[in-house]
């Protein structure tokens, strides 16, 4: 049967502990659980009965701390599941938390989508941005219906053209380094290239 090897106060938290079995981090563990069930090194122990444990336990802890977490910006489903796994909560926890604030609305990843395509569609192409929202645990088919509400791209390259130029020399070098920032933007080459078009003729920007 497996062993608790360590019990350790965690640094950031010192009501809660965490746990290894088998020499190895297995969960984090409130104290006051930890004391409930008379746990110590050297106990046996099986990972079901530690998930047991943490899951009466600790559901609504998780739960709070998820809430506070995205109190400050929105949050995908899967960022708010790294948060958790990073705070020591199995997966089992994690579900339940993530259940209930889909349940409560506070976690919505196509609404995500959307108001972070709406905030940052002004300043980054479409390419760049469904990265990002990839990148986020975003899934295709919300990304791009959040892209598709956006408006004209070419609006958004000259803004960002703008900015790049302020107070720079319209000479070939900065113009072709200008191409290249909208395209590191997420701009397509066409968009960059109309964009563009203002200050030089498309042949000399590469």
């Amino acid at each position: 049967m497996p062993v608790i090897t360590a019990i350790t106060p965690q640094k950031k938290d010192a009501t809660r502990c965490n746990i290894e079995l088998d020499g190895r981090f297995f969960c984090g563990m409130k104290l006051e659980t930890v004391m409930q069930n008379r746990l110590k090194a050297g106990a046996e122990v099986t990972a079901e009965e530690l998930s047991r444990m943490q899951l009466e336990s600790e559901k609504q802890t998780a739960l709070d701390k998820a809430l506070t977490h995205i109190s400050a910006s929105m949050k995908t489903e899967k960022e708010v599941r790294a948060y958790l796994a990073r705070k020591g909560y199995l997966e089992e926890v994690t579900d339940y938390a993530v259940s209930r604030m889909k349940e409560y609305g506070y976690l919505d990843d196509k609404e995500y989508a959307r108001r972070y395509c709406e905030s940052a569609g002004g300043k980054k192409g479409r390419r760049l941005l469904a990265l990002e929202l990839k990148k986020r645990g975003v899934s295709e088919e919300d990304s791009e219906e959040a892209l598709s509400g956006l408006g004209d791209e070419e609006e958004g390259a000259k803004a960002a053209l703008m900015k790049y130029l302020r107070g720079k020399p319209c000479d070939r070098a900065t113009l072709s380094k200008a191409f290249r920032h909208l395209l590191s933007k997420g701009y397509d080459v066409d968009t960059a290239r109309a964009a563009l078009a203002e200050w030089t003729d498309e042949d000399r920007v590469d």
